[in-house]
C-alpha cells in the first residue's frame, strides 16, 4: 500500500480505489464521503489555531446539514466508513478502531450512572447496523457485528454477532466476513 493519507483510506473503503486528490473532491458529492473529508480535515488541525476554527465552523454546517453529530474529538480510526447519512449521533469522547461501519440512526452514548458509567470503546472491524444504540463505559471487541435495532450496554467479546432488544451475543469466527469490505490493513 502505498503512503496515503487518512482521507485517502477512509475514500478507499468506500470506493476500492485509491483516489488522488481531484478524485476525493470529486467524491465529495456522496454527503457521507463529503463529511467524513470535512471531519478528518478538522481533526488535522488544532482547536485553537485558524484553520481548526475554520475547519470546526464549516464541520458544524454540515454537521446541521447532513444529520451526522460527530465531533472531531472523537477517536476515529482509518479505514472509518459511513454507509448512509443523516441521524448518527456519537459521543465526543468515543474511541472507534479502524475499519468500523456505521449506519444510519445509530448512536453510541454515555452512561451517566451506574455500574457501566462512561463511553463506549470500539475496536476494529466492527459493523453497527440501523438504528443500534451502543451506550455506557463498555468494550466492543474486534470483529464484531452488531444487528440492526439492537440496544448494547454490556461488554462484547472479540468474534461475535450482537442481536436483539435486549440485545443478547452470538459468538460468530468472521462475524464482519463479508459485510466490512475494503480494509485496511
Amino acid at each position: 500500500m502505498p503512503n496515503l493519507t487518512l482521507i485517502q483510506k477512509d475514500f478507499y473503503r468506500a470506493t476500492g480505489s485509491w483516489l488522488s486528490t481531484f478524485q476525493i473532491w470529486k467524491a465529495c458529492f456522496s454527503p457521507n464521503l463529503h463529511f467524513i473529508f470535512l471531519l478528518r480535515k478538522a481533526q488535522q488541525h488544532p482547536k485553537s489555531s485558524l484553520y481548526g476554527k475554520l475547519w470546526r465552523l464549516i464541520l458544524r454546517r454540515y454537521q446541521i446539514k447532513y444529520g451526522f453529530q460527530i465531533y472531531p474529538e472523537t477517536e476515529i480510526g482509518e479505514g472509518f466508513y459511513l454507509g448512509h447519512w443523516g441521524a448518527l449521533v456519537i459521543n465526543p469522547k468515543t474511541k472507534i478502531g479502524k475499519n468500523c461501519n456505521i449506519a444510519q440512526g445509530v448512536t453510541i452514548g454515555q452512561q451517566n450512572r451506574g455500574k457501566k458509567q462512561g463511553i463506549p470503546v470500539i475496536g476494529d472491524e466492527v459493523w453497527i447496523g440501523t438504528n443500534a444504540v451502543i451506550v455506557g463505559g463498555i468494550s466492543i471487541g474486534n470483529d464484531v457485528l452488531i444487528a440492526p435495532n439492537a440496544y448494547v450496554n454490556f461488554d462484547v467479546p472479540d468474534h461475535s454477532v450482537v442481536v436483539g432488544n435486549p440485545a443478547s451475543i452470538i459468538p460468530k469466527t468472521h462475524a464482519t466476513e463479508g459485510y466490512i469490505n475494503h480494509k485496511i490493513e
